[in-house]
């Protein structure tokens, strides 16, 4: 028999705030947080200078030298939305986290970009000076999911999931059905990625980037007719799945339960999305769920602002859950999060459901007409009464993922 998987913990680090009440805030009052990075004027033929850094994060002093030096920023990034999920799910130094009940799913694009830079060296000048013990463990896809487990001695499942922008969502499903299949009784399940021109430098090549260097809050613009592509971001997200009744006996508070997890492959183009597999991946989520399309009350889109993009998924959305359902995407205010934002939105998403409000897709003015017709939350918050939300995310390769949350009911 198949076991409930509930949310217990959640936290994040985000360009707008590293805390539920500062994001929401920033949110509501329509803050950006995409800049001008003056530090790529220098770099020639990147056209793009947008980004959406975090401007500060906090590691716990407790944290010993020895422990992070292994730790780029992606990881450490991922260390503190761990450390304020921990601590929101009452687990932090239980011990429960080291016996063996607990596992840890995580991923990122890449590892530390400083430390591809010091292996880069080998090739491009020839020589290894830059390199020290280190370089490695910082640059390797899954330094975030290691560096968790070794950091919180987490010693049950290590799921690590280096897949482009859907690094956190599959994550996430990969934790649930660890939990529900009784392979562990915990899991610490998120994405993380670190801001850096070379990110920029991938969609750039591909045309895919925003130009509007010279205003940054007006960019991106998901869904919008006059989008002109992506802002790269940066940031992390950590959610504590438990076993629901485990949960419930330990008087944990519930934040919602995971109820449904669809994944899968395009298997046609490595960068151009799919509609016909996006739509499976909902219906999957909808099968697993035991849910109706009718029942969602909100979607968490991943629209990223880029025309292909934002088209497919809008017509897969509105294929298989109909015209009728609010849908935003928060691009608008983080950028685009790469593997941190299935984690950060999913975070995000479950709080607006227990709150009854949900941000609106900034800078969405007018909806493009290459877009589904839908319901877009579109210049300003909404108030929505929901108890089910789904959380879609796509990425490079074909990667497509779809979560629905249920509330906790009172």
């Amino acid at each position: 028999m198949s076991r409930r998987v509930v949310v217990t913990g959640m936290s994040g680090v985000t360009p707008l705030g590293s805390d539920w009440a500062s994001v929401s805030r920033n949110m509501r009052s329509g803050v950006s947080g995409i800049k001008f990075m003056e530090e790529w004027a220098d770099i020639e033929g990147l056209n793009t200078r947008l980004g959406a850094p975090v401007m500060s994060f906090d590691l716990p002093a407790r944290f010993r030298r020895k422990q992070l030096r292994g730790a780029g920023r992606v990881s450490r990034l991922a260390l503190s939305a761990t450390e304020a999920a921990l601590l929101d799910a009452g687990l932090l130094g239980d011990e429960r986290i080291s016996s063996g009940a607990t596992g840890v799913a995580y991923g990122s694009s890449t590892g530390s970009v400083d430390a591809v830079s010091e292996f880069g060296q080998v090739l491009i000048s020839r020589t290894t000076h830059a390199l020290n013990s280190t370089s490695y463990v910082r640059m390797m896809p899954h330094t975030t999911a290691v560096n968790i487990s070794v950091v919180y001695g987490a010693k049950g499942r290590i799921i690590p999931t280096s897949c482009a922008c859907t690094s956190g969502s599959l994550a996430i499903g990969y934790a649930y059905e660890a939990i529900r299949h009784g392979y562990q009784e915990i899991m610490l399940a998120g994405g993380a990625d670190e801001l850096d021109a070379t990110e920029a430098a991938v969609f750039d090549t591909l045309y895919a980037t925003s130009l509007m260097n010279d205003t940054p809050g007006r960019s991106p613009r998901p869904f919008d007719r006059d989008r002109d592509g992506l802002v790269i971001g940066e940031g992390a997200a950590t959610l504590v799945l438990e076993e629901r009744d485990a949960a419930l006996a330990r008087g944990a508070r519930i934040h919602a339960e995971i109820l449904g997890f669809g994944t899968n492959s395009d298997g046609s183009h490595v960068t151009q999305p799919t509609r016909a597999t996006m739509e499976v991946a909902m219906q999957l989520a909808l099968d697993d769920a035991r849910l109706d399309p009718g029942d969602i009350g909100y979607v968490s889109a991943h629209a990223a602002a880029t025309a292909a993009g934002d088209s497919a998924e809008s017509h897969a959305t509105a294929s298989v859950l109909g015209n009728a359902v609010p849908i935003s995407s928060l691009k608008g205010f983080f950028g685009h999060t790469l593997g941190a934002c299935g984690a950060i939105e999913a975070w995000l998403a479950i709080a607006g459901m227990n709150e009854g409000w949900f941000p609106h897709s900034l800078n969405l003015e007018n909806v493009d007409p290459e877009c589904a017709p839908m319901d877009y939350v579109k210049g300003e918050p909404r108030d929505i009464r929901c108890q089910v939300i789904m959380s879609n995310n796509f990425a490079f390769g074909g990667m497509n993922t779809s979560l629905i949350f249920g509330a906790v009911k009172k």
